[in-house]
């Protein structure tokens, strides 16, 4: 039986080809997760104190604004102080769980961009039966099923790269803990590992986006049943925000883990921008294009001027 040494940390080697930069990277990757934190939390508040928007599409919002706190928060973080610091250290464990939330958080959005299109297509193609489909106990249960997708999805990933002997070297070209960058060092043979990972990350890539645009092509086959000009543009600019937040997120997944060959730099750049940037144009994008968010926006902030008003007196 070979003995092996076991590492008990790792090193992130940051964003390949970007020496000198660090200090302007860390300027714009902070106000990026700054944004992303305010305004994500911003929309989640008033989802959540609005009572006109608690129905099951601004529901389904409401949570992805909450994942789009916590996917950028995995490794975020960590990677600002590797900026900034001299140590680009994380322990093993450290590593693991970087790895398990960055694919639960990241497989449960995946399913709950396919709920959200599934109740798309329920209120533009049923619109009588919208209420009964789409019960808060089945909204519920759909939000659960999501989490515990998620959850196991990332579970399968982490045993399946942790369960390998890592005994040196320990470098990983990223700024995170992530499979591509993690099975080069194990000190086994990875194949199992890394045809099940990625056949893993793969179906429900797929699965999901196929889901996505099968309920968006009944949705346009009804759209275009409907009489009048203005039908069509309502109905079209209602699922048109989550349409753009769906390719934003599922572009650099596609480019990631879909590609038959892998490049260190390219795929810490598509993943610097799905983990950072991705996250902080889902307010913009729900609340430029949703009048009822805007308006909703519009009270809440009134209502905060009005108090403040009232307490200054």
């Amino acid at each position: 039986m070979t003995n092996y040494t076991s590492v008990t940390e790792f090193t992130l080697l940051g964003i390949p080809n970007t020496e000198g930069l660090e200090n302007m990277l860390f300027v714009l990757f902070l106000a990026f997760y700054l944004f992303t934190l305010l305004g994500n939390l911003l929309i989640f508040l008033t989802i959540l104190v609005s009572s006109n928007l608690h129905t099951p599409m601004y529901f389904f919002l409401g949570n992805l604004s909450v994942f789009d706190i916590f996917f950028p928060s995995v490794s975020s973080p960590k990677m600002m102080l590797h900026l900034m610091g001299p140590s680009r250290t994380i322990s093993y464990q450290g590593c693991a769980c970087q790895l398990f939330f960055y694919h639960f958080l990241g497989g449960t959005e995946c399913f709950l961009y396919t709920v959200m299109a599934y109740d798309r297509f329920v209120a533009i193609c049923h619109p009588l039966r919208y209420t009964v489909i789409m019960s808060h106990r089945v909204c519920t249960g759909l939000m659960l099923g999501t989490w515990l997708g998620g959850c196991l999805h990332g579970s399968i990933l982490t045993f399946l790269v942790f369960k390998l002997p890592f005994c040196g070297p320990n470098e990983v070209d990223n700024f995170f803990c992530d499979i591509p960058g993690l099975l080069p060092l194990a000190c086994a043979d990875t194949s199992l590992a890394q045809t099940v990972s990625f056949t893993n990350v793969d179906v429900v890539t797929l699965t999901c986006f196929f889901l996505i645009l099968t309920s968006y092509g009944h949705i346009v086959i009804s759209i275009l049943k409907i009489g009048t000009s203005a039908g069509r543009r309502r109905a079209f600019s209602t699922c048109s925000a989550h349409l753009i937040s769906i390719f934003l997120f599922y572009g650099p997944v596609m480019l990631i883990y879909l590609r038959p060959a892998s490049s260190p730099w390219l795929d810490s750049v598509i993943q610097a921008l799905n983990n950072i940037v991705t996250p902080s144009l889902n307010p913009l994008i729900y609340t430029l294009r949703n009048k009822d968010v805007k308006l909703a926006l519009r009270q809440v902030f009134t209502q905060v001027v009005h108090i403040s008003g009232i307490e200054r007196r």
